[in-house]
């Protein structure tokens, strides 16, 4: 006997009687709401859903379109799928791994066995088209995991083989395309149709898959040279084929048969070593005056600061850290955001011709006056702490305009070194699903908020968005500028952080908006075997955000 359910859209705020059983996309028909890209997936209660979710009971819903970062997350699922269907049926005897996000794409190492051609991409793209132009059903399916383990073991996907036989669920979701199955971490568009852009071109050895831009999604995202970027990325998959762990279920897999410490260990030397040769970088520069050192929010920046200070002094080099924070200017003088409040965030909330006076009269060996900054008055004010450089001094300066030119315009570049530091994630949950890098910074920015600054994880994610748009605008654009670029992240790092991080998530009410983040990363870190911090050496970068470091911050 059919029943009713009642739905609030929180789109709208209007109450609807639906049929119990329809599905999002049968009801989102029935409210005939105005979006121009979407809707493309919903919250449910403040859980993400697919639109082929059915309603039993009252629920609160909100449709979400392509502007929304879920909304992008699920389209590019989808064309992530819609890759692999089509590399299955140009190349049936290849493969592709979907692996490090790059000049607004995702570079994808397709392995067939040869060099990749342009032919190959176009012939790819081509069949991509007609998978879309199909319209064919994104079916979803159920299975108890010991079933879908063993037919993702008879297709020789060993990779979701490993990552199923280590998660601990008892049943699976996977999706279908025409007969052509895989697995997928969280929902996907219900039709093909729905992918109305994309991009594929050759890039370097393999392909560029492109997406819509999240600002402008009617835009494909613009196509940049990160070089850098890529050879970071490409270095430490390198390392992890040495350790042959580039999944996390060869990763749980390994930590399960008792090499935890052998991971843990090369991963912290592999670190180290990085930071040795940064700092034999600098030393091949004997004009250098001054280390620059930018990075987004939680990418370990203060504490990459002190290894490579440690690591100077070895090497006979004193390094002197000021601090952008007293380069402030007055407060009345702060630039204004779209709100009309002050935005500390932007270039020229820096006293930039004061820093520039003072950089070219320390390296000109003269002294001078520290500024200080106070955040009480809003005032710069006279220090009394002068600085006079040495002969084997070198400035450190750490921020997120780091690396703009327009901070040190004055300095000559020979004078200059900078570095780029962040957490570029290089393990993959299996060859098709990568791991965004702003996940893994984001738990690190809610772990840290929660320990030192009083912040609970509600907050954290609630400002999350505004942080990543000045990361955009003030950090991102400029990374390339780097002599030297430092991956902060570590192959373990997500298993460690798990512990603490699914503690503070429990913490964000469901009747929160913020819910549906702190519910997708608790399912998203159920993945990773736990470990303990205790085990990590006491100057782990990731001990900055754990605790119990052996530096003081």
């Amino acid at each position: 006997m059919e029943h009713t359910v009642k739905i609030r859209c929180k789109n709208d705020g209007q109450m609807m009687d639906v049929n119990g059983g329809s599905s999002l996309e049968e009801i989102c028909s029935q409210y005939h709401l105005e979006t121009s890209l979407g809707p493309v997936c919903a919250t449910v209660n403040n859980k993400i859903e697919g639109l082929n979710y059915r309603v039993y009971r009252n629920k609160d819903v909100q449709f979400l379109d392509m502007y929304s970062p879920t909304g992008s997350r699920v389209y590019t699922r989808t064309l992530f799928f819609v890759l692999c269907k089509a590399v299955h049926d140009v190349f049936p005897k290849g493969s592709v791994v979907i692996d490090i996000p790059v000049s607004n794409g995702y570079y994808c190492n397709l392995k067939i066995g040869r060099h990749v051609t342009q032919e190959d991409v176009d012939s790819l793209r081509q069949r991509m088209q007609q998978i879309i132009d199909a319209a064919i059903p994104v079916i979803e399916h159920e299975a108890l995991t010991e079933d879908a383990i063993k037919m993702f073991m008879k297709l020789g996907s060993h990779s979701k083989v490993k990552l199923l036989e280590t998660y601990g669920s008892l049943y699976t979701t996977y999706y279908d395309i025409d007969g052509y199955v895989n697995y997928f971490y969280g929902p996907l568009l219900t039709n093909t149709s729905k992918l109305y852009l994309f991009g594929l071109e050759k890039y370097y050895d393999g392909l560029l898959l492109r997406i819509p831009s999240l600002k402008n999604p009617t835009e494909l995202g613009e196509m940049t040279r990160q070089d850098k970027m890529f050879e970071i990325f490409k270095e430490h998959h390198h390392w992890q084929d040495i350790l042959r762990i580039g999944t996390v279920g060869a990763f749980n897999n390994a930590v399960q048969k008792g090499y935890l410490n052998d991971i843990i260990n090369v991963s912290e030397a592999l670190q180290e070593k990085k930071i040795v040769r940064i700092v034999d970088m600098i030393l091949e520069r004997p004009d250098v005056k001054m280390v620059l050192i930018a990075g987004p929010s939680s990418s370990g920046k203060t504490t990459t600061c002190k290894r490579l200070s440690v690591q100077m002094m070895t090497n006979g080099i004193r390094p002197v850290q000021i601090s952008l924070d007293d380069y402030f200017v007055n407060r009345e003088d702060t630039p204004k955001d779209e709100k009309g409040e002050y935005n500390y965030e932007h270039l020229h909330a820096l006293n930039i011709p004061l820093l520039n006076k003072q950089l070219k009269a320390l390296f000109k060996g003269e002294e001078v006056e520290l500024p200080r900054y106070s955040f009480q008055t809003g005032k710069s004010e006279r220090s009394g702490n002068r600085l006079h450089l040495g002969p084997h001094d070198v400035l450190i300066v750490e921020g997120i305009h780091a690396l703009n030119p327009e901070l040190t315009a004055q300095i000559p570049d020979e004078q200059k070194f900078k570095i780029y530091a962040s957490a570029l994630t290089t393990i993959l949950l299996d060859t098709h699903n990568y791991i965004p890098t702003t996940d893994n910074r984001l738990l690190r920015r809610i772990i840290r908020d929660v320990k030192y600054r009083g912040c609970s994880a509600t907050d954290t994610i609630r400002r999350w968005p505004s942080v990543r748009a000045g990361e955009n605008k003030w950090i991102f654009p400029y990374q390339e500028n780097a002599d030297a670029m430092f991956n902060t992240a570590m192959i373990y790092e997500l298993a460690a952080i798990r512990p603490q991080a699914e503690h503070a998530l429990e913490q964000v009410l469901e009747n929160c908006e913020e819910y549906a983040e702190a519910y997708r990363l608790r399912d998203f870190l159920k993945y990773f075997v736990p470990i303990s911090y205790e085990t990590l050496p006491s100057i782990s970068l990731l001990r900055e955000f754990l605790g119990g470091s052996t530096f003081v911050y």
